[in-house]
């Protein structure tokens, strides 16, 4: 299936073209004319949400669309229950339950992706400095992550920083204190979530954000050639009418 922000970008340089050999106003209803000449299919648009919510881990979302719209997800809907289970252990800092889960799914994840399994063990860290243990911090420090930077200067580097979390009583004073918060927890997530995606041979991404930055720069592009009514509330896709 050729990507849908390809044939909607492609649809919007077709219209410039033939519209606007030098910058012009058009009107909504010439313009709304021309969209509608556009023709995706509903097949398409179907499967685009279906990425998302696959994507995104909307497992139950999923499987009722699939039973409305009988679009098949490309991967087994059973898989995104482990796959969240492992996305909310590290959201709520259970990080070691979250590397048992990764393993139980697919140990090469890990095993091949060190990066990963080195932030997952830099969450680790933060969290027992979270928690005030910090005698157990330095000695995790010292055992798991250390050997890490010695073969890694972006993991030293990203160790010393972590580290330097100990120094500080009074963390909003800290200049990585943003380690400490939700963020990073989310980050780490996040990250752990494209990696099992990746292995399970799916997008890391879900196609819907890719499509609204195309969108985005299909306008700015046109903008140069013409005025027309012009999409700025993405949330509700409506037309605004140009400026003259």
């Amino acid at each position: 299936m050729m990507p849908l922000f390809w044939i909607v970008s492609r649809q919007l340089a077709e219209i410039a073209e033939q519209m606007a050999t030098s910058k012009k106003v058009i009107t909504r209803e010439e313009w709304e004319k021309r969209l509608n000449d556009v023709k995706i299919r509903k097949e398409d648009m179907n499967k685009l949400v279906m990425n998302f919510l696959v994507t995104e881990g909307y497992v139950e979302v999923a499987e009722k669309f699939r039973m409305e719209s009988g679009t098949q997800p490309d991967i087994d809907l059973a898989t995104i229950t482990d796959r969240m289970a492992v996305k909310k252990a590290v959201q709520c800092g259970n990080v070691e339950d979250a590397i048992e889960k990764v393993n139980d799914l697919n140990p090469e994840i890990l095993d091949t992706n060190p990066q990963i399994f080195f932030h997952l063990q830099q969450q680790r860290l933060i969290e027992l400095i979270r928690n005030g243990k910090v005698e157990e911090a330095l000695e995790f420090a010292q055992e798991e992550l250390a050997p890490r930077g010695e073969e890694n200067q972006s993991f030293l580097e990203e160790l010393e920083r972590t580290v330097s979390l100990l120094a500080f009583e009074d963390v909003s004073n800290c200049p990585v204190g943003e380690l400490l918060d939700m963020s990073q927890r989310l980050k780490t997530a996040s990250e752990v979530n494209a990696a099992i995606l990746t292995s399970q041979s799916h997008e890391k991404d879900p196609k819907l954000p890719s499509l609204l930055k195309m969108l985005i720069w299909a306008q700015n592009q046109l903008d140069e050639k013409a005025a027309y009514p012009r999409i700025n509330d993405l949330l509700n896709a409506t037309l605004e009418d140009p400026a003259v």
